[in-house]
């Protein structure tokens, strides 16, 4: 299915007739600074991104630091989930990065926001993981924009924990809490809301993704990750 498509299926699904879930995408970063959509991507490529995750051996997950190129740091004080990076190699993973440069494009259009591109991994959280509270990027010395988290862990039930927990702007009050429910994705800006995952006491599974800019520096494209 192509990703013009699964957006076309996403506002018959979710939103009234009419209604363009790019539009309501963009009015929700520009006047709330976030949005949790309940089900904006087919079943069909939320079972198979499923089955890939499940397949990849665990040895070739990572354990998830902190920081980028030389100020990358472990610190499991901080988080303790692992990670795998995603790339096109996957047919699953190939529609849904076609999903994300449909949603790149459009907000874009909507909101100039200079997007340049999208990076993604699966993140695994084991029995006992977490993510204490942070921040995807650091105003002024960032190039992540928008961040999106989107869940694949199956039957999700509250006795299971793994919520994530979006505190308001430079403060301890939490504005949301969000259920990794299958299927479900939250989206937001990525300098503005601290947030965290809530210990998980089952293996939680989801795709963590940024949209970023170009902080370029002469011909050198700045790299991902």
């Amino acid at each position: 299915m192509s990703a013009e498509r699964s957006l076309a299926d996403t506002s018959r699904r979710q939103g009234p007739d009419g209604d363009d879930p790019l539009d309501r995408i963009a009015a929700a970063l520009r006047e709330t600074g976030y949005i949790v959509l309940p089900a904006p991507l087919p079943p069909a490529l939320l079972g198979s991104l499923l089955r890939h995750f499940r397949s990849i051996d665990r040895a070739r997950f990572q354990a998830a630091g902190i920081g980028r190129e030389q100020e990358h740091q472990l610190n499991q004080f901080v988080r303790t989930d692992e990670i795998f990076w995603l790339d096109r190699s996957n047919p699953a993973v190939a529609a849904y990065l076609n999903w994300a440069e449909t949603m790149r494009l459009g907000l874009n259009r909507r909101l100039f926001l200079g997007l340049f591109d999208y990076e993604c991994h699966y993140a695994r959280y084991d029995r006992g993981s977490y993510y204490k509270k942070h921040l995807d990027a650091f105003k002024g010395n960032t190039n992540r924009i928008v961040s999106t988290v989107l869940y694949l862990t199956p039957n999700w039930q509250p006795k299971d924990g793994g919520e994530l927990q979006i505190y308001a702007p430079d403060s301890d009050e939490v504005i949301e809490k969000v259920a990794p429910r299958f299927g479900q994705m939250v989206v937001f800006l990525s300098e503005e809301f601290p947030h965290e995952v809530l210990t998980s006491h089952r293996p939680r599974y989801s795709v963590t993704g940024w949209f970023r800019v170009n902080n370029s520096l002469g011909e050198t494209i700045d790299p991902a990750r």
